[in-house]
């Protein structure tokens, strides 16, 4: 039998007050109807916001890919935060910059709405960390 104090942890444990974790989450968000408009600056200028978002609330994306239609992000966050919150707060505050910034997306997208309301969240194991960050680098390559 396998002593379980032997077990070797891939991903490295972050330590809170009272509490040690590793917690990773795979998502993805659409843009609404699947409107292929996150390319050129548009892009770009959403990497560096969700970047920003990541700093300013204190997790961290170790792996992004932004598609024309969607977006990929492997995040790292503490225990205390309530995920559904965490993607209302970077979708809510993507869509509102880019729209001031790139005033002419909101021709393409009937309501004027950039995301669609739904999303997926995976929790991603110590085991599966690398398959899944693999997988997103290799996005764009598809």
């Amino acid at each position: 039998m396998e002593n379980y104090f032997d077990i070797k942890v891939e991903n490295e444990l972050s330590y809170g007050r009272g509490y040690v974790y590793s917690l990773q989450y795979h998502i993805v968000w659409c843009t609404k109807y699947r409107k292929q408009i996150l390319v050129g600056d548009i892009e770009k200028r959403l990497r560096v916001l969700l970047l920003w978002l990541a700093e300013e609330y204190h997790f961290e994306i170790q792996a992004m890919e932004v598609m024309p239609d969607h977006v990929h992000l492997l995040v790292k966050c503490k225990p205390q935060f309530y995920i559904p919150d965490m993607i209302k707060i970077m979708k809510g505050n993507t869509a509102r910059r880019l729209f001031v910034e790139f005033p002419e997306m909101k021709a393409q997208l009937w309501g004027g709405h950039l995301w669609n309301p739904s999303y997926c969240v995976v929790t991603v194991s110590d085991h599966s960390y690398e398959q899944v960050k693999h997988y997103i680098d290799m996005q764009k390559e598809k």
